[in-house]
């Protein structure tokens, strides 16, 4: 018998807040999130039950179809988070800010972390970065506004990484990933993504911090995780990271049905009497009298 959950349509559950994730580490109870673009994904995953959804820059590559998440802008992000937010009332909703939205200067980046509350529906924020974002980070959150820091590979620094590669494989990195980990939660981040980092360093950094860890492709000792949905419903094609787990394979579904959909249309089998709206007989004879009378029969004159 399946144990899994689904909240139907219409129903309620308590929302989901930052403290709930901090309850959620001291009770050793593990928290999901996934990324949402839409509201049909944002309805679906909030009545599964999920304690978080982030509206990720991700969109930029599994929607938008860009090469990588740096094009993103501030208005494509707010315009998504704004149809998540119709979608989803009880996860916690995290929204991803854009390259160069917080990088120029603090100001700039509360101003767009304030957005994203005020135009976009979110909860609360997520950004990339470590020491060098502390200050960001203080403003934000001084400003009242919920900060998830990202720690690891960041894909907004891949041309300075060097491309999507794992992070904090050496001695010396692991050391600075710790480092920067603290500093992130003394700032005040409510949550951390590490991302792409060894398993056994990711364990390491969830014990010491009070914050609770999201891990993606970080190992099963994160306090969460967070995968990206198009990857686990494997609707990208691109290419499928390693540390994701594929739960379902919509891209052939969606191949299939769509040629089924043209064979029918091109075999004339759709539409079928099924599927087409039909007219009263005598309306219709009514109408040919008038639009064209000499194509009525004279027993329907």
């Amino acid at each position: 018998m399946s144990t899994v959950r689904v909240f139907p349509v219409g129903s309620t559950r308590k929302k989901v807040t930052t403290l709930a994730f901090r309850q959620k580490k001291e009770r050793g109870q593990a928290i999901s999130m996934l990324t949402a673009y839409d509201y049909p994904t944002a309805l679906a995953l909030d009545q599964a039950g999920i304690d978080a959804i982030l509206v990720g820059d991700s969109l930029g590559m599994v929607v938008l179809g860009y090469e990588n998440t740096l094009p993103v802008t501030m208005d494509e992000m707010l315009h998504h988070s704004r149809a998540v937010s119709r979608g989803a009332k009880s996860a916690l909703l995290v929204g991803d800010m854009p390259f160069m939205s917080y990088q120029v200067s603090v100001e700039a980046a509360v101003r767009n972390a304030g957005r994203f509350l005020q135009n976009g529906g979110m909860d609360a924020v997520k950004l990339e970065g470590g020491r060098e974002r502390v200050d960001a980070i203080r403003a934000i959150v001084g400003a009242g506004i919920p900060v998830m820091g990202h720690l690891g590979l960041t894909p907004q620094s891949i041309h300075q990484l060097g491309g999507f590669r794992a992070q904090g494989k050496t001695a010396a990195a692991a050391q600075h990933l710790l480092e920067d980990a603290l500093l992130l939660e003394e700032a005040g981040c409510f949550s951390l993504v590490l991302e792409s980092v060894p398993a056994q360093l990711a364990t390491y950094i969830s014990k010491r911090l009070s914050i609770p860890t999201i891990g993606i492709g970080a190992g099963a000792g994160c306090d969460g995780q967070v995968l990206v949905t198009h990857d686990l419903l494997g609707l990208f094609e691109r290419f499928t990271p390693k540390f994701v787990k594929k739960y379902a394979n919509l891209h052939d579904e969606m191949q299939k049905a769509f040629a089924e959909y043209i064979a029918d249309v091109q075999t004339s089998q759709f539409p079928s009497a099924e599927h087409t709206v039909a007219m009263d007989e005598a309306a219709w004879w009514e109408f040919l009298r008038t639009a064209e009378p000499e194509a009525v029969p004279a027993q329907y004159e």
